[in-house]
């Protein structure tokens, strides 16, 4: 069953610049605590959505396109929601429950932490303080980051597909790729994350095989108010 659900997810996301990776719920409420756990037995069928460099080209600017006369408020969260409650059809005998990235619960929680759920579901490393032996920053609050093995830092965690009567305990849990293996590359990382993020290269701490666009490093490094007028909005 899960194979399926994995299939028809990827024909339908594949083409958009976006990637679903199977996990099951247990894993993400097992290195959580339990504020933070999502209300779904352990074997409970999850999918967490990552967007790729494709997505602003095959996804975003078509969607921009089409909705151009209607209200739109923030492109990429509307895209991103437009076509996966448009997959969650594709389930009519399956009940499919959305979380995107951006949603908060009534605590002011996020209703998922992103980079935790695309660690254990195999998507991408979340590099965070603990993976640094000798910690140099003392007092400072220090935010971790996933890291893709393929896009680096040039990807987004979106949303998470939950099927909640899909049951899968048998699903074997792979490993996200340890692709900033060291402790000097790891403690760059997590500096320039954190003390230097504006200038993205964070992103590039790993040779990576695509990138996002000129294009899209511009509409992304605007100011949310002007971003419309470089969608010609």
């Amino acid at each position: 069953m899960e194979r399926r659900v994995a299939e028809r997810l990827c024909g339908a996301l594949g083409p958009l610049g976006l990637e679903a990776h199977a996990a099951r719920v247990g894993w993400y409420n097992a290195v959580l605590q339990p504020a933070f756990h999502l209300p779904y037995p352990d074997d409970t069928l999850a999918f967490v959505v990552l967007s790729t460099p494709l997505m602003f080209d095959k996804a975003l600017k078509p969607f921009v396109n089409k909705e151009r006369l209607k209200i739109i408020r923030d492109p990429v969260d509307q895209c991103v929601s437009h076509h996966l409650l448009r997959v969650k059809e594709k389930f009519p005998d399956q009940r499919v429950d959305i979380m995107f990235d951006y949603e908060m619960l009534p605590s002011r929680k996020p209703k998922f932490l992103a980079q935790t759920a695309a660690h254990v579901a195999g998507a991408a490393y979340y590099y965070q303080r603990k993976d640094v032996k000798l910690d140099p920053w003392g007092k400072k609050k220090i935010f971790g980051v996933c890291i893709h093995p393929k896009y680096g830092g040039w990807f987004a965690i979106r949303g998470l597909l939950i099927f909640p009567d899909i049951q899968v305990p048998f699903l074997e849990q792979l490993a996200p790729v340890d692709c900033v293996s060291t402790e000097e590359k790891r403690i760059e990382l997590l500096e320039q994350f954190n003390f230097h993020w504006q200038d993205g290269r964070y992103r590039d701490i790993i040779e990576v095989k695509e990138r996002y666009s000129e294009e899209q490093k511009t509409y992304f490094a605007t100011p949310p108010s002007e971003r419309f007028r470089l969608l010609g909005l």
